[in-house]
């Protein structure tokens, strides 16, 4: 029977897992404005709550990668849809603020879990950039949608909370779409050195402090439209909504265009646009400058991340890049709140903005250097090489369907039967060898 009719529903089941895992990170600014808020704590306490929720999601994700495999990617998304249910609403349901840190810890390893089985999925999937693409919108239209709502709903730190607990809760039926395991049972498990290892690790220390960056900004970003803008809690979420509606927008057009400019110069490029914002909103004194800045910044952030995704997923089609710099990505993300409060504090919201600019600008150097080196080099060991050039290589690493008598991108090479000579015989014709063809038998 083919399996045809599984595959959208797999499709499925992977981008509202990896919504409901991005959901914590998007909703980080109200997230780190309602702990300050309802629980008295100060900015840079409220900062470093955030901080850590998001180093439990990067812990789960490193854990992960090296012991996915074992467990499956259907145990591993429940296990993890479990944790954040629990987590993010015990979180909700208490004011003491050790069983708040406690929750969000807990809700953070299942946000990381859920993260990294998306990650892994999408990365085996035929078209990854594309998937990577719905996965973004996905999270970017409801993280939007709750910026227009929690706004109406009572103060204090619940509400954000219980709705992340209940996207993880409204996902889990869908993980029955996903296999039980990556192999079949008696198949033995596969093996083989990590490709592009230098390459990736330059990735994934890059995404590291591009995400550290970025979301140093995106944790403070509440308080500088409340406090240096002088905006309305109403206002500062209209704008947040507006912004990732952008990210829709932004998000599509990356879809559309795909691979044509390939992934330097939207990764390169990109990330330069976005210093820009970042120094723009970091220096907003009114709702004009403010909106701006948000709005320009989240419909080019989501682009350049798709990106960043698909570069990490072609580097290995078992994802255990794909999984690895998302983690460093969830590190960054884990550490920007602190960061930024800390950044704030000491040097106000226009230095901080500034001294973000400047490290955006650093690490697009190198991430823009792997995504070259990567583009033009042959992306299939010895076959493409060989056979088919740098046209083969430009082929094997497609985002869009490849045929299949062309090699994918990272698998390994193929063996080469050895032809043992008649004996006694040192030289052998040319004429007594021939292709072999269909009607062949022997």
């Amino acid at each position: 029977m083919s399996s045809r009719p599984r595959v959208p529903g797999a499709l499925v089941a992977l981008v509202t897992l990896f919504t409901a895992g991005y959901l914590a990170p998007y909703l980080l600014p109200t997230v780190v404005g309602r702990l300050s808020a309802g629980l008295g704590l100060t900015p840079a306490q409220a900062g470093l709550v955030g901080s850590v929720l998001l180093l439990g999601s990067s812990c789960a994700g490193f854990t992960l990668a090296a012991h996915g495999e074992r467990i499956g990617p259907r145990r591993a998304a429940r296990a993890g849809l479990l944790a954040m249910a629990v987590g993010y609403g015990s979180a909700a349901a208490t004011g003491i603020v050790p069983l708040v840190v406690a929750g969000a810890v807990l809700g953070g390893l299942g946000s990381g879990t859920a993260t990294a089985v998306a990650a892994a999925g999408i990365a085996g999937r035929p078209d990854p950039h594309r998937a990577a693409t719905l996965g973004l919108l996905s999270v970017s239209a409801t993280a939007g949608g709750l910026y227009l709502t929690l706004p109406h709903l009572s103060g204090g730190h619940a509400p954000p909370l219980f709705a992340i607990a209940c996207a993880a809760a409204l996902v889990w039926p869908l993980t029955a779409r996903l296999p039980g395991s990556i192999r079949e049972p008696r198949e033995a498990a596969p093996t083989g050195p990590l490709p592009y290892r230098r390459a990736g690790a330059v990735l994934a220390g890059g995404i590291l402090f591009w995400s550290l960056s970025q979301n140093a900004l995106w944790g403070v970003s509440g308080r500088i439209g409340l406090t240096q803008a002088g905006l309305s809690e109403v206002t500062v979420g209209a704008v947040f909504a507006a912004a990732l509606g952008a990210g829709l927008l932004g998000v599509t057009a990356a879809g559309a265009l795909g691979s044509r400019l390939g992934r330097a110069v939207p990764i390169g490029m990109g990330t330069v646009l976005i210093a820009g914002c970042v120094l723009l909103s970091s220096a907003a004194g009114n709702l004009a400058s403010f909106a701006t800045g948000e709005i320009l910044w989240n419909a080019v952030y989501p682009v350049v991340l798709s990106y960043l995704l698909g570069l990490a997923a072609s580097l290995d089609p078992r994802g255990r890049w794909a999984v690895l710099v998302g983690s460093a990505s969830s590190l960054g993300v884990a550490c920007g709140p602190l960061a930024g409060s800390l950044l704030s504090e000491g040097a106000g919201y226009p230095g901080m903005g500034m001294t973000l600019c400047v490290l955006l600008l650093l690490v697009a150097i190198p991430m823009t250097a792997v995504a070259r080196h990567v583009s033009g080099r042959p992306l299939v060991p010895g076959s493409v090489r060989r056979r088919g050039g740098a046209a083969g290589a430009v082929l094997a690493g497609t985002a869009a369907a490849t045929p299949p008598t062309v090699p994918q991108m990272g698998a390994p090479e193929q063996e080469i039967a050895p032809i043992p000579a008649p004996a006694g015989r040192r030289r052998l014709a040319k004429s007594a060898f021939r292709l072999a063809r269909p009607s062949d038998r022997g």
